[in-house]
């Protein structure tokens, strides 16, 4: 994994707003089945769009978008069986439904979601919306030939571009988990263990591509959340061990430095008044075996907790990724606003052990655009300044 040796670099979450026409293919793509030729080539044409454009914009370090995918997590249906889309099973329920914050701010989420930016996170087929997506077999994984084509169009896109190298996300198998109702496993362990075995195929295949993979793990603290009464920060610290352990169990045998890990306290646009505070959350974290760690930095909720780096000691010869620029806001961050963020955690954990990112991806969900996507790339470009105005502070 590259360092901030003499610059300090850019990246980014990775899920990217799919062009309308993507949105179209990937809303009638059957899961489990193949894209047709055309679609292929169309996919691969957008693929290779995004890929100039975030060279353009001064991003080191790229991923494809996200663009075959519906979702960050959603995805994962299309590469695993064992899943259907059932309405005579209960789903798994929790999650934002049986959010604090909801429940605190109930008459303002009735106001503020249904917009395209705060739109849940769901595949965009309305048919699907009430379904429920439960484990009602093995579990398997079926996704090679799709990860596959992802790799393919993503080498091809990188050609003749200069970055520092590249990264695809894969869902982390606790999110996988708590995201879906169990109906055929025994236990909630062996669901969560079934599931990690499944996904070695995908995260090894990324690796043993050349590239970085980032294990996405929002349910990692948005469960936090949805637990109500809050639970305690031993109750919490249980909870997650259990899922980091499985995460490490599919991680077994990949170089750490291969492995980015993201975690983020859930991208909707909302107060988050009951999000997990960092400092319960770092120590548990700090287990995965990874690498890096993408974490947001730059939301209201979440931005002066670079203060925690100040009492729990960033493990030497890791990296840190903190967002500098927020998915949250179409205001457009100043550039001597992000070099400020990226000199304070320069200043914490090393100069070198900070590569500047973004709080989330721009569009979790097939239908969702977090900002339209012109201010997307804007604050791309603002990223990248504002990189370059800390590299002249830190090395001067």
């Amino acid at each position: 994994m590259k360092r901030s040796e003499s610059r300090i670099l850019t990246t980014h979450v990775g899920s990217l707003v799919r062009p309308k026409e993507l949105v179209e293919v990937l809303q009638k793509k059957p899961d489990g089945q193949p894209f047709g030729d055309s679609e292929r080539a169309l996919l691969a044409r957008h693929v290779a769009e995004a890929v100039r454009t975030q060279a353009e914009c001064g991003i080191d370090v790229p991923s494809d978008g996200e663009y075959s995918k519906t979702g960050f997590s959603q995805y994962i249906t299309d590469r695993l069986t064992g899943f259907e889309f059932r309405t005579d099973l209960p789903g798994r329920g929790g999650g934002t439904a049986r959010s604090r914050d909801r429940k605190r701010f109930a008459d303002a989420y009735r106001e503020i979601e249904g917009s395209s930016q705060s739109a849940p996170t769901s595949t965009g087929q309305p048919q699907l919306q009430m379904v429920h997506t439960v484990c009602t077999g093995p579990i398997t994984y079926r996704g090679q030939a799709a990860v596959q084509n992802d790799i393919a169009n993503f080498k091809a896109a990188l050609q003749g571009q200069r970055f520092e190298e590249a990264f695809i996300p894969a869902v982390a198998p606790g999110t996988i988990e708590l995201q879906r109702a169990n109906h055929f496993y025994k236990t909630e362990e062996e669901f969560l263990y079934a599931i990690a075995d499944a996904m070695k195929t995908e995260y090894r295949t990324i690796v043993d591509a050349g590239f970085i993979l980032q294990i996405d793990d929002p349910r990692m603290v948005t469960e936090y959340d949805s637990t109500d009464p809050a639970p305690t920060p031993e109750e919490y610290r249980r909870f997650a061990t259990m899922r980091i352990e499985a995460l490490n169990h599919a991680l077994a045998g990949l170089p750490e430095d291969r492995v980015r890990y993201h975690m983020c306290w859930g991208s909707w646009h909302g107060p988050h008044t009951t999000d997990a505070p960092l400092e319960v959350v770092a120590p548990v974290i700090l287990g995965i075996k990874a690498g890096a760690f993408s974490l947001e930095a730059a939301n209201p909720r979440h931005e002066h907790e670079y203060h925690v780096w100040e009492k729990i000691k960033f493990p030497a010869g890791k990296v840190l990724i903190p967002g500098v620029i927020a998915h949250t806001t179409n205001c457009v961050e100043h550039p001597e606003l992000v070099a400020e963020r990226i000199a304070r955690y320069a200043k914490l954990v090393g100069r070198e052990n900070v590569i500047a990112g973004v709080d989330c991806g721009f569009a979790q969900g097939l239908a969702t655009a977090r900002v339209h996507p012109s201010i997307m790339w804007e604050k791309f470009r603002m990223l990248a300044e504002g990189a370059r105005l800390a590299t002249r502070w830190l090395w001067s």
